[in-house]
């Protein structure tokens, strides 16, 4: 048995995931506090936050699909006993990250802004979506510094430092959010500037965290951080061979509810905010598939990098046990008591009734993904990252499909367009299930 990789028993695997589940957490409770907030300053403020967070959470995630690959990338090193490579793969990391964060500022800051304005149905709300973006865009160049040190750690199964940085924003930007919305304390009400503002000023402190706690770290020494870039042309040919697919996954996934959220807004204001509504809730669902994906990335890429290929099957069904659990536990509110959920979000009850039919609806459509993520996630930690974006364009042009069948050609009613949920899950499940059983796949080489 190699020492280099996590042990497989229950407990290692949630000492890795509950410190990613706590900060997915805290992330949602921020976003239902951001949305509980915003929402009680204006409704039309709350509409535009809830899309212009969906253009710059898209970008974003395009920056955390190549801190994905980093991941894979240092985790396999790790289960191969080659520790002394990760510095040079985080050196490349952020040289890639940063072309990439001036690339998309300089997009959601000229491009983005005009774009909405050309298709909005609501003027009003597209300025105001603007407005947003125009604090919110900074934030891209904090966030590529900390997404390094993201993947450095979670490759580790030192998800405990993501976690403090995680609950650092969250707090912080709760305080601001109060302190800058509706301007408390002698500062200015700025609205929805002032909801972006906090979130960037929160993710900058967080980097400041994540980087002070690496300099004072003895033992992030022996890594070879901070180092000249020269030299890491290799790493750099690695890290976009496995890292480009999901950057692309990441912006494919992202565009596409963007999409469904701008042909929404066309149907109607009521449409949008009860839609929006269930946008914020739904982060909560989120907290432990997001928590174990990055558990069984880690996990899987470290095995195959020790030869442990007859471990895979174990971690991927202890791995789909706890997230079905935690799923339960963290989402029975959408089933059980929806209303209350919503009526934090949003405190007009004009939008209660409808809002809570739609949680219920969408509650089984979670639950199958909780299952079927682990499947996808193994093609990502695998290093067959080109098979897992092949995977993700495929279900989102399914959905893209359904989702203007239903909106634009149909007229179905909001509740109806949200079944598109497992028309999704359902495809990414099935493609996922399919290659992992009849495809050779776990010999990948990275």
């Amino acid at each position: 048995m190699s020492n280099s990789v996590l042990p497989l028993h229950y407990r290692s695997i949630l000492g890795v995931a509950l410190p990613m589940m706590v900060s997915g957490f805290i992330q949602s409770i921020v976003l239902i506090t951001d949305s509980a907030f915003i929402s009680r300053y204006s409704v039309e403020g709350f509409d535009a936050v809830g899309n212009a967070g969906l253009a710059y959470i898209t970008f974003y995630m395009m920056l955390l699909g190549m801190s994905d690959g980093a991941q894979i990338l240092m985790a396999r090193r790790i289960g191969e006993s080659r520790n002394d490579q990760l510095g040079r793969i985080l050196n490349a990391t952020w040289f890639v990250l940063g072309v990439f964060a001036l690339l998309f500022f300089l997009v959601l800051t000229f491009v983005i802004p005009d774009l909405i304005q050309w298709y909005s149905k609501n003027k009003n709300v597209a300025m105001l979506q603007g407005q947003y973006l125009s604090y919110r865009s900074f934030a891209l160049f904090f966030s590529m510094i900390s997404l390094g040190f993201q993947s450095f750690y979670l490759a580790q199964g030192k998800s405990w430092v993501v976690l403090l940085a995680a609950v650092l924003t969250a707090s912080t930007n709760v305080l601001f959010d109060y302190l800058l919305i509706f301007g408390v304390g002698g500062f200015p009400a700025m609205g929805v500037r002032g909801a972006a503002a906090a979130s960037s000023l929160a993710d900058g402190l967080g980097m400041v965290f994540l980087v002070g706690y690496t300099l004072l770290s003895r033992k992030n020494k022996t890594f070879g951080l901070f180092t000249t870039i020269r030299g890491i042309i290799i790493e750099l040919k690695e890290l976009l061979r496995v890292g480009f697919p999901l950057l692309l996954q990441g912006f494919s996934a992202l565009f596409t509810w963007t999409l469904f959220f701008t042909w929404i807004e066309q149907m109607g204001q009521y449409q949008l905010t009860v839609s929006q509504n269930i946008r914020s809730i739904y982060f909560l669902a989120f907290v432990p598939i997001w928590g174990f994906a990055g558990t069984t990335k880690t996990y899987i890429s470290q095995y195959i990098g020790a030869k442990r290929q007859v471990d895979l099957p174990k971690i991927q069904r202890r791995i789909q046990l706890l997230t079905f659990l935690f799923m339960l536990f963290s989402f029975h509110g959408a089933i059980l008591y929806p209303e209350t959920l919503i009526a934090l979000i949003n405190p007009h009850e004009q939008y209660f009734d409808e809002s809570s039919a739609i949680l219920r609806l969408v509650a089984g459509s979670i639950m199958l993904f909780a299952l079927v993520s682990v499947y996808f996630q193994t093609i990502h930690g695998s290093g067959n990252t080109m098979v897992s974006m092949s995977i993700e364009v495929i279900s989102v042009l399914v959905y893209t499909a359904s989702v203007y069948l239903f909106i634009k050609i149909l007229n179905f009613d909001i509740y109806h367009v949200w079944t598109v949920e497992y028309i999704y899950f359902g495809t990414m499940g099935m493609l996922s299930f399919l290659y992992l059983k009849f495809f050779q796949w776990n010999n990948k080489k990275i």
